[in-house]
């Protein structure tokens, strides 16, 4: 009953606006044509020739007929007006133009005494009908806009807007025009200086980039919108690096291609991120050579539910395998991003298996039954606090279940395995990373008896990922501090990880076995850096708002990581971006013995194991050290 009474007053409403356009209409018509012949004759009523009038009172009620019938046609009592636009106003035009094409050979059978109405008529017939009904369509959202601007000047955000392209056009119209919108804008920044002085949407374009933290300050800005899509990573930087002191909460457009595909909106913008910070364009990559060795092909990833093992599992869907295999433990992580990969990949050949690489029966059921050409082993344990805990839990779970899972593919026959391993591999203070190292030594072994081209890509943080301090940070300053930073001289490597699983793909199409792939992670960054500049691009003042805290190096944590062991050496590659380390000879009897005394130890949960540990890893130095 209610919905029908909806439904009711609804239609009560249309039918009412519509009969007032109509009614509106029709004296629009009237009043064109006798104003048309009136401005003809400089409104002299007196000197019109009646042989003039008669017609064209004669075919007024046709004319309004037919008018009206031109403007149901091109959708005059239909469009939504308050969001009317080129194609409404094209509208208008084309239907009254119409109008005055016939009512023009209307006048022509009804003419009296051969005399036709002037030429002038018609032209002024046709400017003030497209003037009327224009000033009747445009009005209301003319009123809307002047309302929510009104409306504006009580809003709490005011807002500043990096950029006067296209992109800023269209983010600046729907801010201006949208009765949802909490935010003003105050001004424009742009460095071309020929845009200096003018207007977009009314706003005004103050001056180049060195006028920001002034105008912030000027005009109260709250929040910084950066709308330069098509500019580079470095030049963002730039800008961002400036911003930071006007304490402006920002935000950007994600890329160019939004405003390629014309999905530049409100809603497109994003909260600017600390990877925007690092200064450099994304990492690129030899597409084909991915491709050519994926495609077709059936690949396995370990750990798929993981920051990095999902990533992979994107790329590798996007590369037209034959078959993706994910295998993981969690099973709730690994479900959503089967999800994931069926709403995106349809037609992928999907498997996804919930198991161990401890396990070693299900480990070689797994492969005997699917029988990958391409493996990448992402499965690990990579907390180091929590490993220096669990110390027995980190080699059971990264060393023999990469054993393991290395040992079920050489049976199998895989063509390919590769391991992701990471920079704390080197000259390691913890067991994480001296576990990643056995696991280095392990591939590197593996790869000299048998036919599967064993090889590791070993790289450093990755933004975002799980375990990582970038989301810390965020939950620290949702929270409202403080801030928790271990030294304030700890450094880090830092990616995005797309950019590290892009290299590795890429890794993976170079290997030829036995090699431990290094990624060029840039310049390293300081860990108190980021937490400033996260704090600082959230809009709040470091210090004052949110505090950092000094919490002291966690255990087996490092002040820097390095890539590479001195003994390793480096060669290069046909990507810049990718380095092979130079494969150290190992005593094979002594390392396997090694192992197995290892694998003793932690079935029998020695917690003591460090000392064993640094047997087989001689760069391996514990807390206990020192």
């Amino acid at each position: 009953m209610n919905k029908d009474n909806k439904r009711k007053t609804f239609n009560v409403k249309i039918f009412y606006r519509r009969t007032c356009l109509i009614v509106y209409d029709i004296i629009s018509i009237i009043l064109a044509s006798y104003l048309a012949i009136l401005m003809r004759y400089e409104f002299a009523i007196h000197l019109i020739p009646s042989h003039f009038m008669q017609p064209i009172e004669r075919v007024m009620p046709i004319n309004v007929v037919i008018t009206l019938l031109i403007f149901y046609v091109f959708h005059l009592y239909s469009s939504l007006w308050a969001f009317a636009g080129e194609t409404e106003l094209q509208n208008i035009v084309i239907s009254c133009v119409l109008s005055t094409a016939v009512h023009s050979i209307a006048l022509q059978f009804v003419k009296v005494a051969s005399q036709p109405v002037p030429k002038s008529y018609y032209f002024l017939y046709m400017f003030l009908l497209i003037t009327c009904i224009f000033a009747s369509r445009f009005s209301y959202r003319f009123f809307r806009s002047l309302k929510h601007k009104q409306q504006n000047k009580k809003n709490l955000i005011s807002v500043m807007v990096i950029g006067a392209g296209e992109a800023a056009n269209v983010i600046i119209k729907e801010i201006v025009n949208s009765n949802f919108s909490t935010m003003v804008i105050k001004c424009i920044i742009d460095d071309d200086k020929g845009k200096w002085g003018r207007y977009i949407q009314g706003i005004k374009v103050v001056g180049g980039r060195e006028k920001i933290v002034e105008c912030a300050d000027v005009y109260g800005v709250d929040e910084i919108i950066v709308a330069m899509p098509s500019a580079s990573r470095a030049e963002i930087r730039k800008i961002l690096e400036i911003c930071k002191d006007t304490n402006c909460k920002l935000r950007s457009l994600p890329g160019m291609y939004q405003l390629v595909n014309g999905e530049v909106n409100i809603s497109k913008l994003r909260d600017v991120e600390v990877e925007d910070l690092l200064g450099r364009d994304p990492v690129s990559v030899d597409m084909d050579s991915i491709l050519g060795y994926v495609q077709g092909k059936v690949i396995l990833v370990t750990g798929g539910g993981g920051s990095i093992g999902s990533e992979l599992c994107r790329q590798i869907a996007s590369h037209k395998p034959k078959r993706l295999v994910i295998v993981d433990i969690y099973e709730n992580a690994v479900y959503d991003v089967q999800q994931e990969l069926k709403a995106h990949f349809p037609d992928l050949d999907l498997v996804v298996l919930i198991a161990s690489v401890r396990n070693t029966n299900r480990m070689n059921y797994i492969f005997s039954k699917y029988k990958p050409d391409i493996v990448y082993h992402a499965a690990a344990h990579k907390h180091v606090p929590l490993m220096e805990d669990s110390p027995t839990e980190a080699i059971k779970n990264n060393v023999f279940g990469t054993f393991k899972t290395a040992q079920a593919a050489a049976m199998s026959g895989v063509q390919r395995f590769v391991m992701i391993s990471t920079d704390k591999a080197v000259n390691p203070t913890n067991i994480m990373g001296a576990s990643k190292r056995i696991c280095e030594m392990i591939i590197q072994t593996f790869d000299k008896h048998y036919d599967t081209e064993f090889v590791a890509v070993r790289f450093g943080n990755v933004l975002g990922s799980n375990g990582s301090v970038i989301p810390l940070f965020r939950k620290q300053i949702e929270a409202g501090g403080p801030v928790t930073v271990t030294h304030p001289d700890i450094i880090r490597y830092f990616m995005t990880i797309p950019e590290a699983v892009s290299l590795v793909l890429q890794a993976g199409a170079y290997a030829k076995g036995g090699e431990i792939f290094v990624l060029d992670m840039g310049e390293p960054v300081r860990i108190l850096d980021l937490a400033e500049n996260l704090i600082k691009l959230s809009g709040y003042r470091v210090g004052e708002d949110i505090q950092i805290e000094f919490t002291g190096l966690r255990p087996g944590e490092k002040l820097f990581e390095e890539l590479l062991l001195d003994e390793e050496g480096m060669k290069e590659t046909a990507n810049k971006m990718i380095y092979i380390g130079r494969p150290i000879e190992i005593d094979e009897q002594k390392f396997f013995a090694q192992l197995k005394k290892l694998k003793d130890e932690c079935q029998i949960e020695n917690s003591d194991i460090r000392p064993l540990i640094k047997e087989i890893v001689p760069t391996y130095h514990s807390p206990a050290d020192e």
